[in-house]
């Protein structure tokens, strides 16, 4: 059985506190399921300029707990904590909080990082691939305890944490999304996430060429059979999310001619680019109903730049 559309918006530079409010607010009037932070630190300048990253304004607690505060349905998420920025127990302590303080409307995403720049010009070490996939498993083990109410003892490589009881604030735990587009990081996401994010393969450290060659259709299918690999017999039940990088809708902010220019890729190559939407919003609702049978994709998510122009879409393929 096919699972329901949900949408999401992920920001990355509203202009104000008061721009941010009302993004969330207009997300959830939009009729999307989702309103995204980004755990990024960098801002305009030589990091930002290295890595093709945008630039990110907010960080991503109070920010979620500001969207929280000004909705009453929209669910609230970061894609994704980094989990070389932070301390496992004191994020899933964080999380906890903006999920009982939410009335249970968080999304915690969780990855294992990749964006080399940033962590030095933060002062952090940049571990091997493999390393920060053995972190991100430690990580949600912890994490996955801490929110179903279990004590957290992990005496891990990188995460160690004993004799502490989660406080019993949630009456279930939030879904937990996983991402990647590594085997070893999409195998953990299908064993322990409840949603996979199947995304670039950024092993080169920057969005470049090389992310966009490691995401097409036949490449998109060998993610699919990690995460199934992973996954085993709870496979069906995984929320499988992609996000669409490359987004070219009628009315929209980016044009067809602009996304060939920077992607090199045109006319149906482009169209049915894994991470790509281009066209009418008929058109669009058209392609994201063949992923959905294709790819098993149900949640999709779009940057803060298009909100108003993929609102038709929203419209018309929620619920179904």
């Amino acid at each position: 059985m096919q699972k329901p559309f949900r949408f999401a918006v992920q920001a990355y530079r509203p202009e104000s506190g008061k721009a941010w409010r009302d993004l969330a607010r207009q997300v959830e009037g939009l009729g999307f399921s989702a309103l995204h932070t980004c755990d990024h630190y960098l801002g305009p300048g030589p990091v930002s300029d290295a890595t093709k990253h945008r630039p990110v304004t907010l960080a991503p607690v109070p920010a979620m707990a500001v969207a929280a505060e000004v909705t009453s349905t929209l669910r609230i998420g970061c894609r994704m904590f980094c989990v070389g920025y932070h301390h496992a127990y004191v994020l899933a302590k964080e999380i906890a909080t903006l999920a009982e303080l939410s009335g249970g409307r968080t999304e915690v995403g969780l990855g294992a990082g990749w964006l080399e720049a940033e962590y030095e010009a933060m002062g952090i070490a940049f571990p091997s691939a493999g390393q920060r996939v053995t972190h991100l498993a430690e990580f949600l083990e912890m994490v996955k305890d801490f929110l179903a109410g279990r004590p957290a003892a992990t005496d891990g490589t990188y995460v160690r944490v004993r004799d502490m009881a989660p406080l019993p604030l949630l009456d279930a735990p939030p879904p937990i999304m996983v991402g990647g587009g590594a085997p070893r990081v999409l195998r953990l996401a299908g064993a322990q996430a409840d949603i996979v994010s199947i995304n670039f393969n950024n092993r080169s450290g920057v969005i470049g060429a090389d992310s966009v060659a490691t995401s097409g259709h036949d490449e998109t299918v060998q993610k699919l059979g990690w995460v199934r690999e992973g996954a085993g017999d709870r496979y069906d039940d995984v929320e499988l999310e992609f996000a669409a990088y490359f987004l070219a809708l009628e009315g929209g902010t980016t044009t067809e001619q602009q996304l060939v220019d920077s992607t090199g890729m045109a006319g149906e190559e482009l169209r049915t680019f894994p991470h790509a939407l281009v066209g009418s919003v008929g058109a669009v609702c058209e392609e994201l109903e063949r992923r959905r049978e294709v790819y098993g994709f149900s949640y999709v998510t779009i940057g803060d730049r298009e909100v108003e122009a993929f609102a038709p879409v929203v419209a018309r393929l929620s619920g179904r």
